[in-house]
């Protein structure tokens, strides 16, 4: 199969964001930060690990960004997220979890509100630190497309050569802007393919110091399934706005992804977390 073909196979959409200016509140509007809409039997998520402080306790997590299901339907070409409700987005930013331990499991959580009519603008919890309290900004968004970084590509395909995939990408229409937000697609990786992270920490292996000690046959089965299994959900980079900004360790990003299995059936507590740094 001729490089080209190879990559259009892998073709996925995104919904790219652009993150910035004035938002005005409405009920279960699409927004970065500000105050999330919640049910009232919601209870804020917590992570326990240490902070910057090298305190341990339970740390309440920040409040990110939210989505109207309805709103990304146009966008959603493959139809993969719900078309209707609220997917909010939370983030513990003070231990930064960076999603390598399976105890940072927690660390960053995704909800699906389905009923939109039955939300209300929540409350901080008192606990919350106030940095970690993001200003309210507006979030544009629009259909891209997207293909894999070489370091996801090369999962399945070793033998091509770096220079002419990059090549390829361009030529095929898919530049990866310095600083990108998106929804689906494949990741814009900074340290290297998740994907196996991914299955391999939510199986109980410590990824902090590369390989685990695995079976031959246990890792065989990871990498063979993994890239196909996990998707991107959320990338999330740097935000800058007047004098707020937002960045996740040296110039990283974070990355929500959820099985695929699990996205069919809005098994949304499933999602798994990994920041990436220079």
């Amino acid at each position: 199969m001729e490089l080209r073909e190879q990559l259009e196979r892998m073709r996925r959409n995104s919904i790219a964001l652009t993150i910035g200016g004035q938002e005005d509140y409405r009920t279960g509007g699409t927004r970065f930060g500000g105050r999330p809409d919640l049910p009232p039997d919601f209870v804020w998520p917590k992570f326990e690990g240490y902070g910057i402080s090298d305190v341990w306790r339970a740390r309440p997590l920040a409040f990110l960004a939210q989505f109207d299901c309805g709103e990304l339907a146009q966008y959603d070409r493959e139809h993969l997220l719900p078309d209707h409700g609220v997917l909010s987005f939370f983030y513990e930013m003070d231990a930064e979890p960076w999603g390598y331990d399976p105890a940072h499991r927690g660390g960053g959580r995704v909800f699906w509100f389905e009923d939109p009519h039955a939300l209300a603008l929540g409350a901080f919890p008192e606990d919350l630190d106030a940095e970690f309290r993001l200003p309210m900004l507006r979030i544009q968004m629009e259909a891209e497309p997207s293909l894999p970084e070489w370091e996801d590509f090369a999962q399945n395909w070793p033998q091509e050569d770096w220079d002419q995939f990059e090549e390829e990408r361009v030529l095929l229409g898919v530049e990866v802007p310095e600083n990108r937000s998106k929804l689906l697609g494949w990741p814009d990786t900074i340290q290297g393919s998740m994907a196996l992270e991914c299955e391999l920490v939510t199986q109980g292996y410590d990824m902090g110091h590369g390989l685990p000690e695995i079976s031959q046959e246990a890792l065989r089965q990871a990498q063979q399934t993994a890239l196909e299994r996990w998707q991107l959900l959320f990338q999330l980079d740097t935000v800058a706005e007047g004098g707020f900004t937002l960045m996740f360790g040296d110039c990283g990003r974070i990355y929500f992804y959820l099985p695929k299995e699990d996205l069919l059936q809005r098994r949304f507590d499933r999602a798994w977390v990994i920041l990436q740094c220079c």
